[in-house]
């Protein structure tokens, strides 16, 4: 009955800012070298407009939850792989084949007759869901660009997340000051609370969704710098179907025969993008992004510390040596 989704959504940016931020300072007492900040200009001109088309997909995706249901949600944002394949396609990020488009046609269909009849269908919540699926195919498209682009050095998901939540905290601000700011702040949940204990509770609930956040953010922009957005949005799908068996189990909903035939031309899309995925980079070893400043394409984790190569060269050499010896 928490009815603030753009200020829980801000605060799961607050959250992931802060865990990004401690992940850099770790990274970089471990490692000695200095993490990638980028300069105003690139900022603005690079970073801006991802993490603006970014903060609206998330917002208006987690607002639509005030009135649609899980089914709904994603049978409409099932159409986020059309957008993306759409605007792949005009930054020439991906080249037009026809087993592409039958890919995303199995998934796209399978989806929709797998949510089929199995939803409360809301004018509101399915317009902004909509429209979050439409700038998700923006947001993803970017995404790829700013991570695969080596000059920048944001190859790292971690200062990638450190450089974009706070546009996009600022991006949803106006969004949450027009539409929650009032309710929120007479609201008896959070600054007119009167139960200590159910405030703790809710702040422990958001912050867990925050490192949710964080974790699902870290592996989504890890995909992205390795393959595409494409990719990203179709392996997602066995996360959205995941969903909705969870939905059912949990919540009653009722899936009948169509909609297990939609599950299993869904998978049939998936496993037909794995395989044809796995023959296009057979004897290729695919686009590997440069080092840039402070970003590991290996990914340094936390307890990770990479060395000069100069010195992995240098006992590369020493262990030949005492083998010819």
């Amino acid at each position: 009955s928490f009815h603030f989704p753009l200020f829980m959504t801000m605060l799961h940016l607050a959250v992931i800012f802060l865990f990004s931020a401690l992940s850099r300072a770790l990274v970089q007492c471990s490692s000695h070298r200095a993490r990638v900040v980028l300069s105003w200009t690139d900022y603005l001109r690079r970073v801006a407009p991802t993490a603006l088309a970014t903060a609206l997909d998330v917002g208006l995706s987690n607002w639509s939850f005030l009135y649609i249901t899980v089914s709904l949600y994603t049978m409409t944002k099932s159409s986020a792989v059309l957008f993306i394949l759409i605007f792949s396609l005009i930054f020439k990020l991906e080249e037009l084949r026809a087993a592409l488009v039958l890919v995303v046609l199995l998934i796209a269909g399978g989806l929709f007759m797998f949510t089929y009849k199995s939803t409360q269908f809301n004018a509101e919540g399915f317009a902004l869901v909509l429209g979050a699926s439409f700038i998700g195919g923006i947001r993803w498209t970017l995404t790829q660009m700013l991570l695969q682009k080596a000059e920048l050095g944001l190859q790292n998901p971690i200062d990638t997340m450190f450089h974009l939540q706070p546009l996009m905290f600022l991006g949803l601000f106006p969004l949450f000051a027009v539409f929650e700011g009032l309710h929120l702040s007479t609201s008896e949940k959070i600054f007119r609370f009167q139960d200590t204990g159910l405030l703790l509770r809710v702040l422990g609930s958001l912050f867990l969704g925050g490192i949710l956040a964080f974790g699902l953010g870290f592996s989504e922009f890890l995909l992205v710098s390795r393959t595409s957005s494409l990719t990203l949005s179709i392996a997602g799908i066995f996360k959205e179907v995941c969903t909705l068996l969870l939905a059912a189990h949990l919540l009653g909903d009722q899936i009948s025969l169509l909609n297990w035939l939609g599950f299993a031309l869904c998978l049939s899309g998936i496993s037909l993008h794995i395989a044809l995925k796995a023959l296009h980079s057979r004897g290729d070893s695919g686009p590997k992004p440069l080092k840039g400043l402070g970003s590991n394409p290996d990914l340094e984790l936390l307890l990770r510390t990479s060395q000069p190569e100069e010195k992995d060269e240098e006992e590369e050499g020493y262990f030949v040596a005492q083998g010819q010896q």
